[in-house]
């Protein structure tokens, strides 16, 4: 009869126990919760390496805006510094421009109710003053425009050629504003314009101007010459000839036909001048981008 195997006694003790039984001391079976449920402390070394970043590139940033702030404060206290300097230098100041006459000479406004056409001509002269003593002033062509002060009728517009404005210079010119069969609005033609009696119209210039003092010239700017309170008075129609009397069949001098009626205000001669003066104010207009200011 073959034995039986039974097993040890004393059942081989966990891995825990006999690696704790190899260094001499006695280890717990179950082990504890603090054993059981311990695990290694989380250290995100990336994220502090991203944090360590950022801050970098911040600190980098406020670095180039604090330099790019300082050049600007010192270029605008070296501009400061040199414009002081040049005013202090030369006492630069604005031309004056006043127009010295005006005259209508020809006034036409057809009696259209809904679509009235003007054509008219005005003459100008403006006399210019450089009150430099040391700066030159350089003009382009000047586009002149006028129209009525109350509603803004277009009478026209003309060009003069541009000149170079010594310094205690005083130069006169002259323009011819002009329009020929404009349309008009039928309401502000007809409350502005009048057929007899003085009303207002309104004068500008645009051009550009340069400033040279010395051999040195600046860049050229546009500047606009605005002139108003200017009155004009329409010159009186001209006369018709009278008609030449038509004798009858018997002798007898028949009654002549009377004029044809001409409702438009129309006049070419003897044209009211108008010889008080008008100052002017000029203004300096600079271009930035798509707007003028």
């Amino acid at each position: 009869m073959a034995d039986r195997v039974y097993p040890a006694a004393k059942p081989n003790p966990p891995p825990a126990m006999a690696n704790a039984g190899g260094g001499g001391a006695t280890a717990s079976f179950p082990a504890p919760k603090s054993q059981m449920y311990q695990r290694p402390i989380y250290r995100p070394q990336a994220a502090a390496a991203k944090r360590r970043r950022g801050r970098s590139c911040r600190c980098s940033f406020c670095c180039c805006f604090c330099w790019a702030l300082l050049v600007v404060i010192l270029l605008a206290l070296v501009a400061a510094v040199a414009g002081g300097a040049f005013y202090l230098l030369y006492r630069p100041h604005r031309p004056s421009f006043t127009v010295s006459s005006v005259k209508l000479t020809a006034l036409n406004l057809s009696s259209s109710p809904t679509s009235p056409s003007l054509t008219d001509s005005i003459q100008l002269t403006v006399t210019a003053k450089n009150p430099n003593k040391k700066v030159v002033y350089l003009y382009d062509d000047f586009s002149f425009s006028a129209s009525t002060a109350a509603n803004a009728v277009p009478l026209g517009a003309a060009t003069s050629p541009g000149f170079t404005h010594d310094a205690g210079n005083t130069t006169v010119f002259t323009a011819t504003i002009a329009a020929n069969a404009v349309a008009v609005d039928p309401a502000a033609a007809a409350s502005d314009i009048k057929k007899s009696g003085a009303f207002s119209v309104a004068v500008d210039a645009e051009t550009r101007a340069g400033v040279r003092v010395g051999s040195l010239k600046t860049k050229k700017i546009g500047i606009q010459v605005h002139c108003e309170g200017i009155k004009v008075t329409p010159p009186p129609p001209a006369a018709l000839p009278r008609p030449k009397a038509v004798k009858g069949k018997n002798g007898t001098v028949l009654a002549p036909a009377p004029a044809p009626a001409d409702s438009d205000t129309a006049a070419t001669t003897a044209a009211t001048v108008s010889t008080a003066a008008h100052s002017c104010k000029v203004r300096v207009r600079v271009k930035i981008w798509k707007w003028t200011f």
